[in-house]
């Protein structure tokens, strides 16, 4: 029998000083293509909010545009997809790194014991220092907030499972541009099993009745 312990429930997920928040991909140029931009940008201030009363460990993603010089197949084939152009030429980098899209919402600046990564893919642990950065800060649940769900936050939970994380996601705090396709992917992911799910609302709850820390 193992002498660790399973964590099964929300309740026992939930330790500011094991528990880490992600907010992902809250751009400018990305929450404004949200129909609810403005009610996940409120919700995911919420949960941030109370991560940072719990001194837990808040970190950011964005996702990155590179120069067409720069950009490969897949990045190609991405950004086709996701302009509804039909011919590489017709490609526009929407998230290079000075534009104004590309930048975090003003309502979440990060504080400075906090971190940004930039990304390619749609996984934020993929081709990033994240999964370094959480285990050795003894991490093992990772909370996910942000947009889009169907997009990108499905990929992360999924990823994060298989590094050994407990995902766990606030749902009413993951906004998507296709409700069709984000019920999809809360159905695969609840199949699955190894995520767990939560609201702002029980999420704020749970944290504030954890006992504090120290300041971080």
């Amino acid at each position: 029998m193992p002498t660790f312990p399973i964590p099964r429930t929300l309740e026992e997920a939930v330790d500011p000083e094991q528990m880490a928040l992600l907010v992902y991909d809250m751009q400018v140029g990305i929450v404004r293509q949200i129909a609810d931009g403005a009610r996940i940008m409120e919700r995911v201030q919420r949960a941030v909010s109370a991560a940072r009363d719990a001194r837990m460990r808040v970190l950011f993603t964005r996702h990155l545009s590179l120069p067409h010089e720069l950009m490969g197949a897949s990045q190609y084939r991405m950004a086709m997809a996701w302009q509804k152009v039909d011919r590489p030429e017709l490609v526009k980098p929407w998230f290079l790194r000075d534009s104004p899209g590309f930048a975090l919402a003003p309502e979440l600046q990060p504080r400075p014991s906090e971190a940004i990564f930039d990304k390619l893919a749609m996984s934020a642990f993929e081709g990033t220092p994240l999964q370094f950065a959480l285990r050795d800060c003894g991490v093992i649940a990772v909370a996910l907030v942000g947009i889009a769900l169907e997009i990108g936050i499905e990929p992360t939970a999924r990823h994060g499972a298989d590094l050994g994380f407990l995902p766990i996601l606030i749902e009413d705090a993951c906004g998507a541009g296709h409700p069709d396709a984000a019920a999809r992917s809360i159905e695969s992911l609840r199949f699955a099993g190894d995520t767990l799910f939560t609201d702002v609302e029980t999420f704020c709850r749970l944290l504030a009745a954890r006992p504090r820390s120290g300041p971080r």
